[in-house]
């Protein structure tokens, strides 16, 4: 039998990936060109002074109408994203939302060979294939999109499965082409996550939100300096008060509904009270102490799509304590943890809206797909420059605790 075949008889996902072994890993990546192994973080973006400095994005071609721009079309591109990762999540929120499912499709990744050398790719997966293209890895999009490419190959990656090749992994303004430049494909009754009249507000807040709660976490984890880590760890606590302080008035972000925003808020949240705090030491609050976020972010986790994405129980608790009968609180304590009763919400933040019934915005009545089109904005975190990506020279111009866009988004 090949190393890539299988008998019929019934194999557990945990056999299956005990099957994966490293000598397997090279042997697809051979067989896929040469691949490279996945850079690493801490070794290539980090600057002089241990500051992790997130590698830009590259694929940033945008979607649109011009000449140069990828063309919206249906069942032609999926989205590759994983479980754990706060950026691939918002993604497949905002299509889940936006009814696209029939129309962008979408594959989980997962680790490659026993020490993911190669980064993502389908370990649990027939043949450790992705079934929709039949490729090993992640980075084999990358390589047939750009074949000297030489960063990471991140989630989520927005794939052409025709053409088997990368074309956007912006996880800044992925969701964004998603609610705007497939509009034309979405239900008449969706909702607007990304108001025409109002994407300068929305997006001023988004750019503000990743150095300061979206990649709050990496610059903790990933830093090499106490230097580094101190300002990643008050950027990040301070930032927690600000928008404490926003939600004081606001049930979401920008008032009475949802928008692109909250999506990105969500999903790095959830994260620092399930998880991340067990990778950056001592928290100064836990989420659950701010109570207008925690409020927030269980009124969002009522909500079916956003329940979908969150994973409580993904992964197995690491083994920690003194040995013998000794169990960790990661052993002994996390797989006890009634997640689903204690992000039960009580409906208390719907006294905060002039809408409680609606959590969503309507488009204007009489809307083409065609007057809901505009450019999509550059963000500074892809520049090029290591000194503009740099999280500490970021200074925003707006007072973040307040909403600028109170009371101006309305069903009426």
């Amino acid at each position: 039998m090949g190393c890539c075949e299988f008998n019929t008889k019934a194999v557990s996902t945990e056999e299956i990936l005990q099957s994966y072994t490293d000598e397997l890993a090279e042997q697809f990546a051979a067989e896929a060109g040469g691949l490279a192994p996945r850079p690493n973080e801490q070794k290539d973006e980090t600057n002089e002074r241990g500051v992790f400095v997130r590698q830009p994005n590259s694929f940033i071609k945008k979607f649109g109408n011009k000449e140069d721009e990828f063309k919206a079309e249906n069942k032609r591109y999926a989205i590759y994203w994983a479980h754990g990762c706060n950026w691939s999540n918002r993604p497949v929120i905002a299509r889940d939302l936006l009814g696209l499912q029939d129309v962008i499709a979408d594959q989980t990744t997962s680790h490659t060979g026993a020490s993911n050398k190669y980064g993502h790719g389908f370990s649990d997966q027939p043949e450790f294939k992705d079934p929709i293209t039949g490729v090993h890895f992640l980075s084999e999009f990358y390589k047939n999109a750009k074949p000297d490419y030489k960063g990471r190959a991140t989630t989520p990656t927005f794939v052409d499965v025709m053409e088997k090749k990368a074309v956007n992994n912006d996880y800044h303004r992925l969701s964004n082409y998603i609610e705007v430049q497939f509009r034309k494909f979405q239900p008449v009754d969706a909702p607007d996550l990304y108001p025409k009249k109002y994407r300068k507000e929305i997006d001023e807040l988004n750019d503000w939100l990743f150095p300061h709660i979206n990649n709050g976490h990496y610059r903790m984890a990933f830093g090499v300096s106490w230097e580094a880590y101190s300002e990643g760890y008050d950027d990040f606590f301070d930032s927690l008060e600000k928008l404490d302080k926003r939600l004081e008035t606001n049930r979401f972000l920008f008032g009475d509904y949802i928008t692109d925003s909250d999506i990105r808020a969500y999903v790095s949240l959830v994260r620092w009270e399930t998880g991340y705090f067990r990778n950056i030491g001592p928290m100064k609050k836990r989420i659950t102490e701010y109570k207008n976020i925690w409020g927030y972010i269980k009124d969002l986790y009522s909500i079916p799509t956003f329940a979908k994405y969150t994973f409580f129980h993904d992964g197995l608790p690491r083994k920690t304590g003194m040995g013998g009968p000794f169990k960790g609180y990661e052993e002994r304590i996390v797989p006890l943890i009634p997640f689903e009763e204690l992000w039960k919400s009580d409906g208390e933040r719907k006294k905060l809206s002039s809408d409680p019934v609606n959590i969503f915005l309507k488009h204007p009545e009489g809307e083409t797909a065609e007057d809901y089109q505009s450019e999509i904005s550059d963000t500074i975190w892809n520049s090029p420059s290591w000194e503009d990506r740099e999280p500490t020279n970021y200074r925003s111009d707006f007072d973040v605790t307040v909403n600028p866009l109170k009371g101006l988004l309305s069903n009426n």
